[in-house]
């Protein structure tokens, strides 16, 4: 079968992304091929594309965390899902493809009343706030929580999961523009972050106790966040957005003076504080199928809304999707169609 794939031969830039035809063989007997008609749109897709993810594959790739699609064919020893099932799925790159032969443990049957774009934008964003809040943070009823980029994939479905828990959530976004999103989707406060976010943040808690940060942001939001925090609260760090420039390629010096003037704690003051700070990669949960599909059951169990589909493009325009999301305007997940 012919297929189209966006591949990156050189990483570095959002520019080095080129649609190619090429041959897909048939499916393993534990394997399925996909007719993909949505593709979600991941951070990490950016920093993999710039070559600032270390899980990336060496040389040529083609990016992509998470699809959906219709079943084509299924290998012999498959048995969760059938030819012409609709299914959404995840995979550790690859996912920028008109068609793909993937391990049917990471395909799941798409819920009937959801579309592909819904259900491009559900699994690995999904997983990363209930995987974050529950498995890593412990989330209790009554307590608060704080949510970075709240306005975006994994924001919006933070704050429904940490709402089934029975918290109170205040959600921070870059733009004003944001704000009506955020009260439509249940958040008790909101902050546009700024040179006072700190002084707001105090405000947003109004007495109460910051018992979990979910942080993607890193420079002084993670340092102003961490100090707010309550003793035994937890951070759980996913992602580090003020790494990331406003161009296609990599602006070095930028870079390095981000990171070498990123915040850094003292473990001896971390244990006086009694604060904790978790990083975790969602890629490694892949490898992890049992835990994967463990917590996966736990987020489907909560019956949250479909996910939030702020942006759709086509596949041929990738590029132009690729510096929207980077933009930081965008809102909700940013989905390529592959198929009408």
């Amino acid at each position: 079968m012919q297929r189209t794939i966006a591949l990156v031969r050189k990483k570095g830039s959002l520019e080095n992304v080129e649609l190619i035809a090429e041959t897909l063989p048939e499916p393993a007997e534990n394997e399925v091929q996909i007719e993909v008609h949505s593709i979600g749109f991941n951070f990490a897709d950016l920093f993999a594309i710039q070559g600032l993810y270390s899980a990336t594959p060496e040389g040529a790739f083609v990016p992509g965390l998470e699809y959906s699609g219709v079943v084509l064919a299924a290998g012999k020893k498959v048995k969760n899902v059938k030819k012409k099932d609709k299914i959404m799925g995840v995979t550790r790159f690859g996912g920028y493809a008109s068609h793909l032969n993937i391990d049917s443990r990471y395909v799941f049957k798409l819920p009937s009343k959801w579309s592909f774009d819904q259900g491009a934008g559900f699994l690995v964003q999904g997983l990363t706030a209930y995987y974050a809040l529950v498995a890593l943070g412990n989330l209790q009823k009554g307590q608060t929580v704080l949510i970075h980029s709240a306005a975006g994939g994994v924001g919006i479905l933070a704050n429904r999961v940490a709402k089934k828990f029975g918290a109170y959530t205040i959600g921070t976004i870059g733009s004003p523009s944001k704000l009506d999103l955020l009260k439509k989707e249940g958040y008790d406060r909101q902050i546009v972050r700024s040179d006072r976010f700190k002084k707001d943040l105090r405000e947003s808690l109004d007495g109460r106790d910051l018992n979990l940060v979910l942080e993607c942001i890193g420079g002084n939001i993670f340092q102003e966040s961490y100090e707010v925090m309550a003793p035994m609260g937890r951070m759980i760090v996913y992602g580090a957005a003020d790494l990331m420039g406003g161009s296609s390629s990599v602006n070095w010096p930028r870079l390095a003076y981000k990171y070498l003037s990123r915040p850094k704690l003292d473990p001896m003051a971390m244990v006086s504080d009694n604060k904790a700070v978790m990083g975790f990669n969602l890629i490694w949960l892949y490898d992890k199928v049992e835990t994967l599909t463990k917590n996966l059951l736990g987020l489907v169990k909560l019956n949250l809304a479909p996910p939030f589909i702020g942006k759709t493009f086509r596949f041929e325009e990738i590029h132009q999707a690729l510096k929207y999301f980077q933009s930081g305007n965008s809102i909700g997940k940013v989905v390529l169609k592959v198929k009408s």
